[in-house]
């Protein structure tokens, strides 16, 4: 499974009072661990790790800015998703390059990151 978020959590470290992080992440069963390794490896960042209790699922996860803008997003323009996940591609990468121009440092940067991630994933409405 394919996925991208963008969450908020409360910071006191932050002018604003909270901080946006920006995820990528591929989840696959414990019998591709290979796979998920061959992607850290191919990436040249990210983390592997189990992602449930019973070690069945495993994660890589794709957290730094930076890695996601010079890494993920130019792999995805060059090698383009097909399907549904197209869209929060286009919506996570939107978040991406706000963060990388600073928006999310001021009050309308975070409103409209917020307003963008309120239609990612499976809050996105059918059109």
């Amino acid at each position: 499974m394919f996925f991208c978020a963008a969450s908020f959590k409360k910071s006191s470290s932050h002018k604003l009072g909270e901080a946006v992080t920006l995820k990528f992440q591929i989840t696959q069963h414990s019998r591709n661990a290979f796979l998920m390794e061959i992607l850290q490896k191919y990436f040249g960042c990210g983390k592997c790790y189990k992602n449930n209790s019973a070690g069945t699922v495993l994660a890589f996860s794709v957290e730094s800015l930076s890695d996601l803008t010079e890494k993920i997003i130019p792999f995805f323009e060059k090698y383009p998703l097909q399907g549904e996940k197209v869209k929060d591609y286009e919506d996570f990468k939107k978040v991406a390059l706000l963060m990388q121009n600073k928006a999310h440092l001021t009050r309308e940067g975070l409103d409209e990151i917020r307003q963008i991630k309120a239609g990612m994933n499976f809050s996105r409405k059918e059109e």
